[in-house]
């Protein structure tokens, strides 16, 4: 019984962490799914906008919502498909930081704290990605509330 408890907590979590990733991203927004997504259902890329991070985050909105509607259901492949539309942002944002395209809204004085968490980060969505190629619906959801737990944090330090 504890396991299927277990499973239920695990689930509502998720649902919660999905509400709140909708409220923070703007759902009231005129979002449609349809329209963010290709056709091997991974999000659309963002618009670029010239601030190499702004558009990560833009994508990684996109990424994060599929993400959760595809751990929730156990699709690891939509998980998958998902994570391949942020390959390389990491870089554009970590060359961005050495060119003086990013500026972080707050503690800017901290760009090397910074970095070094969008690392872990990073590091975080590659083992979702193992985990979804296995279709580890537990380690899948374990990662997905950790990364979402680390938006959080990195928002609240420099956004």
């Amino acid at each position: 019984m504890n396991g299927k408890r277990g499973r239920i907590a695990s689930y509502l979590l998720l649902g919660a962490a999905c509400f709140l990733v909708a409220i923070a991203a703007g759902a009231g927004d005129d979002h449609d799914s349809a329209k963010h997504m290709h056709d091997h259902g991974a999000p659309a890329t963002a618009q670029e906008s010239g601030n190499p991070l702004i558009d990560e985050m833009q994508t990684l909105d996109g990424v994060f919502r599929e993400v959760v509607s595809a751990v929730s259901v156990g699709n690891g492949v939509r998980v998958y498909n998902a994570l391949h539309s942020l390959h390389g942002t990491m870089e554009r944002t970590h060359e961005g930081v050495r060119h003086g395209t990013v500026k972080l809204a707050k503690n800017a004085d901290k760009l090397e704290t910074f970095m070094n968490m969008d690392r872990e980060f990073h590091g975080e969505l590659d083992k979702l990605a193992a985990a979804a190629k296995k279709t580890d619906q537990q380690a899948m959801l374990t990662l997905t509330k950790r990364l979402l737990d680390g938006c959080v944090k990195c928002h609240g330090m420099f956004r």
